[in-house]
């Protein structure tokens, strides 16, 4: 009988040299979609910001425009593993930008999905970063953490936010066994304790959750239910991307996992 460490290390034997791939594709996953989005919804999107925020055509144009530019175009950068961090710090602009354009700020489920795929983000600008760049370069380390490892951290701490936004506060046994192992899980992630493990268990349910849940391709296309599910799931693809990229990379160095190995 294989032992939960055994499992991990398999996995990862497996999978490490296209996991970073993949996690990246999973994570502009939903900026990817957007983009393309902007582009078939090109009058809905300016109409929509035109009337919203009274702000005119010309600036409802520029809105569209620069979402559509930005997002395609960081993808295509991370993809390429050109000029990632600018593509990041680009990304966070445009989410930035949506959350304020589409009131999103207001509603608090939407808010922390959001706040998951800056940790997700968070985590790609961390591995985009090599281990020795550093703006004391050639000084001796006094074991203080990197700014790669504070990214690790905050990264890992937002993309758990996603997991609070689906624990169901009922009294049926398979909520609150849901919640009990969910919230077992995030906080393991959280803290760092055997991060890996938890961070695969936690795609493994999430991509449950995403498949049967948000389902869009079983709904038609002119309901306006398929552009939401469609939407979700995107979104919670990204979150997918961003765990598995504390699969592939570890926790980094504020994390109980590495601190185990100084005891």
């Amino acid at each position: 009988m294989w032992t939960a460490d055994e499992v991990e290390l398999g996995f990862l034997r497996v999978t490490k040299q296209y996991l970073p791939h993949l996690a990246r594709l999973c994570l502009i996953s939903t900026f990817l979609e957007d983009g393309i989005r902007m582009w078939f919804q090109w009058n809905e999107q300016r109409d929509y910001i035109e009337a919203t925020w009274n702000c005119g055509y010309f600036l409802a144009t520029c809105f569209v425009l620069l979402n559509l530019i930005g997002q395609l175009g960081g993808c295509v950068l991370v993809l390429s593993r050109n000029f990632v961090q600018y593509a990041c710090f680009g990304l966070f602009g445009i989410i930035a930008l949506q959350t304020v354009a589409y009131s999103i700020l207001w509603d608090l489920k939407f808010l922390m999905r959001n706040l998951a795929l800056g940790g997700g983000l968070l985590l790609l600008l961390a591995e985009s970063r090599s281990e020795g760049k550093s703006m004391f370069a050639g000084v001796p380390s006094m074991g203080e953490s990197s700014p790669k490892q504070y990214m690790q951290l905050g990264g890992r701490v937002l993309l758990v936010l996603m997991f609070m936004t689906l624990l169901h506060f009922d009294s049926s046994f398979f909520s609150i066994v849901q919640n009990m192992v969910g919230t077992a899980l995030i906080i393991l992630v959280a803290i760092g304790f055997k991060t890996k493990l938890a961070a695969l268990t936690l795609v493994v349910w999430l991509l449950a959750i995403n498949v049967y849940f948000n389902a869009f391709w079983t709904i038609p296309a002119y309901k306006p239910m398929h552009d939401f599910l469609k939407y979700d799931f995107f979104q919670t693809t990204s979150v997918i991307g961003g765990l598995l990229l504390v699969v592939a990379l570890g926790p980094g160095g504020v994390s109980m996992d590495e601190k185990k190995k100084e005891w």
